[in-house]
């Protein structure tokens, strides 16, 4: 099962990234609506569209409730389940230690593989940054289209790694993350040689 733990691992994290990519489309739709709605209140006063506008971003609101209780209930699920592969290996006797030892080399080959994986792109890096600030590294492109698209509409760019808390990502926060391009190279040239 060592090769299923890895597809669970990896899926979960690819989940919990497109979650949170959703909550930033229902955040946008939420200031889109605000606008609109504000946009009718000036001008035409109309309240039947007010009242329109106010049930949609009553509906974002719910999604985003929702949303963010499911992300809460995943992270908690995985932080619960790791918890659980802790105790299984200090309660073992010795001869399970080979099977644990198995276990724990897995997630530690699935943590390496999904540290490569951007957590914006979900795909493996090419050219890694590291945020200063928080430590996560991202795809270059990436979290630097998020940054300027974030500017242009006057928002902080929240940093994409789910469960981090730093919500204000900045271009100058970002350095190369030479040791992770380091890793993913060394890792795709052992892939290479073992074809």
């Amino acid at each position: 099962m060592p090769g299923a733990a890895r597809i669970l691992f990896n899926s979960v994290d690819s989940s919990l990234s497109s979650l949170k990519n959703c909550l930033s489309y229902i955040n946008t739709g939420m200031d889109i609506t605000t606008h609109v709605a504000l946009d009718l209140v000036e001008s035409f006063n109309d309240v039947e569209d007010v009242n329109s506008m106010e049930k949609v971003m009553l509906e974002y609101a719910a999604m985003d409730r929702e949303l963010n209780h499911y992300m809460k209930a995943i992270e908690e699920t995985v932080n619960q389940t790791a918890a659980n592969l802790k105790a299984v290996r200090l309660q073992s006797d010795n001869n399970d230690n080979d099977a644990i030892e198995q276990i724990d080399e897995d997630i530690a080959v699935t943590q390496s593989q999904v540290n490569f994986i951007c957590p914006i792109t979900q795909v493996e890096m090419k050219k890694p940054v590291r945020n200063k600030v928080c430590g996560h590294s991202y795809e270059q492109d990436a979290i630097l289209k998020i940054i300027q698209t974030r500017k242009q509409q006057k928002k902080n760019v929240r940093c994409p790694k789910i469960g981090c808390s730093h919500d204000d990502v900045k271009e100058s926060d970002l350095v190369p993350d030479e040791a992770l391009k380091r890793a993913i190279d060394s890792q795709n040239k052992q892939s290479w040689s073992t074809l």
